[in-house]
């Protein structure tokens, strides 16, 4: 069963780079509503314009699905994220909380979530070319701080672990799953997510305390 539509918007007078936004910001919500099957007969409907007017803008399907992929991935990251992670006159726990808690308002929104698994799903390389942003720019780092906080050498005397790093994915994962629990599946959730960041991030930094960096080593 096809799902319903949402109802038509009547038709308006807009400047080409306008148009062109409008069609971005729906085919976002589209994709995000019915995957990459759905058809642009039916987003020109919901937009309010013709078929060929849409295909003025964007000749393909797949040049439109790009641009949706550009729209949701290259705009997300914030450049202070990196920088306050690493700012040590802030207590870590509190860095990591407030990375984790601005991160999901932008990477745990419904489009942004649908868009990625639909994406990962296609074998887009925008979504392997997430997790080596996420690595290098966050979890690296993190990696790092966690040494700091816990009185260990520093990455340059001995450079991360796998292990190490999986210890933090699991933490980064965790989080992210809920919101695929929340926007995927629909299923009942908490909703406190400042204390299950703060739950997360204790849990791993005392966790952190007890071990060594050689056994982390994999």
């Amino acid at each position: 069963m096809v799902p319903e539509l949402t109802k038509l918007k009547p038709k308006k007078r807009l400047t080409p780079s306008d148009r062109e936004q409008e069609i971005i910001d729906e085919a976002v919500q589209f994709f995000a509503e019915f995957g990459f099957n759905g058809r642009t007969r039916d987003l020109a409907k919901r937009i309010g314009i013709t078929q060929p007017l849409l295909y003025r803008y964007f000749p393909t399907k797949d040049d439109l699905i790009e641009r949706v992929f550009k729209e949701v991935y290259l705009n997300w990251i914030k450049p202070e994220w990196s920088l306050n992670l690493k700012d040590r006159s802030v207590s870590l726990e509190q860095r990591l909380v407030d990375y984790y808690i601005s991160y999901a308002k932008i990477v745990h929104q419904y489009e942004w979530i649908r868009i990625y698994m639909y994406s990962g799903l296609m074998g887009n390389s925008m979504n392997r070319r997430y997790i080596r942003i996420v690595e290098d720019e966050f979890l690296k780092p993190i990696c790092e701080e966690i040494r700091h906080e816990c009185g260990q050498p520093s990455i340059k005397k001995h450079p991360i672990t796998p292990l190490e790093l999986e210890r933090v994915w699991v933490l980064h994962g965790g989080l992210f799953y809920y919101a695929i629990r929340k926007n995927i599946y629909h299923s009942k959730v908490l909703n406190d997510f400042k204390t299950i960041v703060l739950t997360s991030v204790k849990i791993i930094l005392e966790g952190s305390k007890k071990f060594k960096i050689e056994d982390l080593e994999s």
